[in-house]
């Protein structure tokens, strides 16, 4: 889903179709995040004076903190920009149709992973600021059990 260390970033389930991007988060650690989208002064608040102008259009250019976007394990992505250090590292193409997964259930730990087609699993903490991510699918389809069930009910 997230990583431990954006459980105290604002965050939110991921949508099907959804277009993220990789981000470097105020805690240190990457995660996924939508695109930013800048207000631009309105036509209205113009209208009401320049200081007004002014003022909201420094509004709109505080940072804010970015949502981190959760991801359920088994869930379908397409990662893009995959840096040629991990290509080569991983045998990977530009692009990769993925599985996301999470290594680990220990606490305290990184575990959000991602799977290659080729069973090479990658850290997000290894991809790039900057990747752009697909949700292809967030549930894995009927009859389809894989390494994420595979530990259902295990304790």
């Amino acid at each position: 889903m997230c990583d431990y260390s954006l459980m105290g970033v604002p965050n939110r389930l991921a949508t099907e179709g959804e277009d993220l991007l990789v981000h470097r988060f105020a805690t240190g650690s990457i995660g996924l995040t939508g695109p930013r989208i800048s207000s631009p002064v309105t036509r209205q608040a113009a209208n009401r004076g320049f200081w007004t102008a002014i003022k909201k259009l420094l509004r709109a250019a505080e940072p804010q903190q970015a949502a981190a976007v959760c991801i359920p394990p088994g869930a379908r992505l397409l990662v893009r920009d995959i840096p040629e250090n991990l290509q080569r590292l991983y045998k990977a193409g530009r692009m990769e149709e993925v599985t996301f997964t999470q290594l680990s259930s220990a606490e305290n730990t990184h575990r959000d992973a991602v799977r290659l087609n080729n069973g090479a699993e990658i850290l997000l903490q290894r991809l790039r600021e900057g990747q752009r991510v697909r949700v292809l699918q967030l549930s894995i389809p009927e009859g389809e059990v894989g390494p994420v069930l595979s530990m259902a009910g295990v304790r």
